[in-house]
């Protein structure tokens, strides 16, 4: 397959089986013309690597599966911790935006939004 082919095949742009490609991620096979030739355990590995980063997994945790999903000798428990790792940062994210979201919340209700120039959202800013 090419890269064409491929990127449709996987859903992911060229640019990034490209990329995929530079940081080692995949390893397509090059024909005499240069021109990549993708196989379909190439194609596997971009699909994996496309529902990893839908997740939000990080290149380096993708890197980590992907030789994990390779390796039959796998413990799952390696797996998880990966995969529990990642869900303990998502929540942290999750819980720093609520905060935020409450702060920026208390500020629009206590700006009058008028005429005046006194703003409590400026005010906030201002505070830290």
């Amino acid at each position: 397959m090419n890269i064409g082919d491929v990127a449709d095949r996987s859903g992911l742009p060229p640019k990034t089986i490209r990329y995929y490609e530079d940081i080692g991620l995949v390893t397509p096979k090059r024909a005499a013309n240069g021109y990549r030739s993708f196989r379909d355990s190439d194609l596997h590995k971009l699909t994996f690597l496309g529902h990893a980063r839908s997740l939000g997994f990080s290149i380096e945790d993708c890197r980590a599966l992907l030789a994990l999903y390779e390796d039959e000798t796998r413990a799952s428990s390696d797996v998880k911790r990966i995969a529990k790792d990642h869900l303990a940062r998502i929540d942290k994210k999750i819980a720093d935006l609520a905060a935020m979201r409450d702060t920026l919340s208390h500020l629009v209700r206590e700006c009058a939004g008028d005429d005046r120039p006194d703003c409590p959202i400026l005010q906030g800013l201002e505070d830290g």
